[in-house]
């Protein structure tokens, strides 16, 4: 099997010299076919580049604003079969790549989630963003008939047809929720169910620099992420009982 990995990054340069080494170990060992894809800011702000470059790693600047316009640059510059996103601050340990490589091949999947929520599995966040995530994690699977623990996270591979296939509209962290979504509703046009299957990962806080993430807005936007995701669906299932 063939594997992309792709990192989002955003003045990581620190990080990815840390884990770009790491990574190819990794990927060496499982014997992939496989590619390492840095996603950039648009225009430079560290020397991200000259890093990739001195760790065998494609360097791509972002085409589209905000965290879900690097997400679907990466999906772009994909060419191997599965897509494998972590995060490029170091909150993402590469030894869980093996695991979550594995039970994507073993268990015939769409979607393997590195999982925090599973059984398991570990958040070394903050307590105030742990609940929240929680929270907002389970209010938003119920809602969505989603059946995985942690959809919140970005550590996952995909089945990279397939993600190629969907359309994402959000335009920022509320994009890793869309996929899933868009995804099983892919599925479901074609008289199949998303199969989404969950390893344990421990979430670490970054290594170097500060979070891009702002807890307050990201709550305010999941809140209308999960409003317009709902949306989505009930239309979705309303033209599939139409066509009945």
């Amino acid at each position: 099997m063939s594997t992309s990995v792709v990192l989002l990054a955003y003045k990581e340069a620190e990080n990815l010299k840390i884990l770009l080494p790491q990574i190819h170990k990794v990927m060496e060992k499982l014997k992939d076919d496989y590619e390492v894809i840095v996603i950039d800011s648009a225009k430079p702000l560290d020397n991200t580049k000259e890093v990739c470059e001195k760790n065998n790693t494609l360097y791509y600047p972002q085409e589209e604003p905000g965290y879900a316009g690097a997400f679907r640059t990466g999906i772009r510059y994909v060419t191997k079969k599965r897509m494998l996103v972590l995060d490029a601050d170091g909150s993402h340990n590469p030894k869980n790549i093996a695991d979550i490589s594995r039970m994507f091949d073993r268990g015939g999947y769409d979607i393997v989630i590195g999982s925090r929520y599973t059984k398991g599995g570990v958040s070394n966040d903050s307590k105030t963003s742990y609940i929240m995530s929680k929270i907002l994690n389970t209010t938003m699977r119920l809602c969505l008939g989603i059946r995985a623990k942690d959809i919140s996270t970005s550590y996952r591979m995909y089945d990279a047809k397939q993600i190629k296939a969907v359309t994402l509209t959000r335009n920022n962290y509320d994009v890793l929720q869309e996929v899933i979504l868009r995804m099983k509703i892919n599925k479901r046009e074609q008289g199949k169910k998303l199969k989404i299957g969950e390893t344990p990962i421990t979430f670490n806080k970054r290594m170097y620099g500060e979070s891009k993430r702002q807890l307050l807005k990201f709550i305010r936007g999941y809140i209308v992420t999960l409003f317009m995701l709902i949306r989505i669906n009930l239309v979705s299932l309303l033209k599939k009982s139409k066509k009945k």
